[in-house]
């Protein structure tokens, strides 16, 4: 109940509302995009002032190793449920967004850690970047093995048919580079090396920015992501009941494995409450991006409106108090 009385949350639920009754409020798409550039600013500079302060310890390795794991588990195991219920280059896509992460939801679970006293460790932010390639690279892996396949399948039919699957093919290299040189990767990389580099001096110079107006700008930001939710909703509606069931117990799923990683390991609460965040939420702004270029058999609506319309709402409202209450009950 507490994280439905937070004003953040309230503003994104009123998003939610005001776009479900067509009101023509809206925030520019300018502002919407400073407020996600600060954001990861601010929480970047924050996990570069937390690592300074506690140091490399050898158990960082731990819990950058498991978000490893659970960023090629997770794709692997939703196209594998999704192959046999979609269109194979569709299951490979829907899997690569569940793979990867949302930097949001991210950014959502710090701040209502913080609200109660478990600080993460500043190397989680650093988590979050790792987490964000690997299922982009299984995808495309996977979709280059199925055009190979239907070239294939084309030759030994007789046919006669000249099919070049190097038109739609996607270089794993390139699609890395694309992905480690995104805006919003470089942003937050940088961020967190300042935030180490600066240390206790940084954080009282930068304090006033990364720190004061960081619960506002959520709030804001928020309202924003409430508004395209719900514009989102109606791509949602023509999905099957499988889809929709993926989408909503699929993170679930998904941080239960984190879950039992996480006490495999010894992980303290909060990193081991962000490892479940990160596994349970799927990526809607920066792998549908690439996936556009790179799978472009899938269905854009499908990862998209799936991630956007159910998976980040249920995670912001449900998942990450959930999540929280069961690193507590298990690992304390």
């Amino acid at each position: 109940m507490q994280n439905f009385l937070d004003p953040a949350i309230l503003f994104f639920v009123f998003g939610v509302v005001a776009g479900l009754l067509k009101s023509d409020l809206e925030v520019p798409q300018p502002i919407a995009k400073f407020l996600s550039l600060y954001l990861l600013m601010a929480i970047g500079l924050k996990g570069g002032f937390a690592l300074a302060a506690s140091g490399l310890e050898p158990s960082i390795a731990l819990s950058l190793g498991a978000a490893l794991t659970m960023a090629f588990l997770v794709p692997v195991l939703g196209y594998s449920f999704l192959k046999t219920r979609v269109s194979r280059f569709d299951a490979a896509a829907v899997a690569a967004s569940y793979g990867s992460v949302s930097a949001v939801t991210f950014v959502a679970a710090m701040q209502y850690l913080d609200g109660k006293g478990l600080a993460p460790g500043g190397h989680m932010a650093v988590a979050m970047v790792l987490m964000e390639s690997p299922a982009v690279i299984v995808a495309v892996t996977l979709a280059n093995m199925l055009r190979q396949q239907q070239v294939a399948s084309v030759a030994v039919s007789g046919s006669g048919v000249a099919v070049m699957s190097g038109g739609h093919g996607a270089s794993v290299g390139k699609i890395l580079h694309e992905s480690l040189t995104n805006g919003v990767h470089m942003l937050l990389i940088a961020s967190l090396l300042i935030g180490y580099m600066s240390g206790e001096a940084g954080k009282a110079m930068m304090h006033p920015f990364s720190f004061d107006l960081f619960k506002g700008m959520l709030a804001f930001f928020l309202l924003d992501m409430g508004l395209t939710v719900a514009k989102s909703l109606g791509s949602v509606r023509d999905k099957s009941p499988v889809l929709i069931a993926y989408a909503a117990l699929a993170p679930l799923v998904h941080a239960s494995i984190a879950l039992l990683l996480s006490a495999a390991l010894g992980l303290p609460v909060p990193d081991a409450t962000l490892l479940m965040v990160l596994s349970a939420s799927a990526s809607y702004i920066v792998v549908p991006a690439v996936l556009r270029y790179a799978i472009p058999e899938a269905n854009p609506s499908m990862y998209l409106g799936l991630a956007l319309g159910i998976t980040f709402p249920l995670n912001i409202l449900i998942g990450i108090p959930l999540y929280t209450y069961a690193a507590q009950t298990v690992l304390s």
